[in-house]
């Protein structure tokens, strides 16, 4: 568990859910402040209109979700059959000082498929330093594999992050459940 709290350093608060219903994105625009040093966005069967990735972006005190980002995306998977396996580093979705949404895990849109993941976001009311954000997503592609993406980075701001949009690379997010803690 990549949480805080499995540590013991502090035990998790519910601070808001919303669930997705044919949603070209998710925000959480409020609740993001001084109050925790630590902020974990859950999100649990996620399925998409068309197959696509599911994406974050941060707002750093503008009405825009386009924080500037640096970050990194390696990959695992196995497909049904057990035939075919990888583990890659995927510079396709990495980001380089890039205001673009940061991709955080592939899903197809056949009935039974969905994703499931984590996004850990650290001390975004800091005006000093940069803000660094983890996440961990696991999905059932569209090609039969279970495929599990790894991300880390920053924003590359000293100024407050106060709102975390998820969305989907291409369609909409057509179910889904998202949750924000603070810890």
């Amino acid at each position: 568990d990549l949480s805080s709290n499995a540590t013991g350093a502090g035990g998790m608060t519910l601070l808001s859910t919303q669930t997705a219903s044919s949603d070209s994105t998710i925000t959480f625009a409020s609740g993001i402040n001084s109050t925790y040093k630590e902020y974990v966005f859950k999100y649990y069967d996620v399925h998409p209109s068309a197959g696509a990735m599911l994406a974050v972006n941060f707002r750093d005190g503008s009405t825009a979700y386009d924080a500037t980002k640096t970050s990194t995306f390696f990959e695992v998977y196995q497909n049904e059959a057990g035939s075919s396996t990888s583990l890659a580093y995927v510079t396709d979705y990495d980001l380089a000082q890039s205001t673009a949404v940061q991709p955080i895990g592939y899903v197809g849109n056949e009935n039974d498929e969905s994703l499931a993941g984590t996004l850990h976001l650290y001390d975004p009311s800091s005006t000093t330093y940069v803000k660094h954000f983890i996440s961990r997503t696991h999905g059932y592609h569209g090609s039969d594999l279970a495929l599990t993406s790894y991300i880390a980075g920053y924003c590359n701001t000293t100024a407050a992050i106060d709102g975390v949009q998820f969305s989907m690379t291409s369609g909409n997010i057509d179910a889904g459940t998202f949750k924000m803690y603070g810890v």
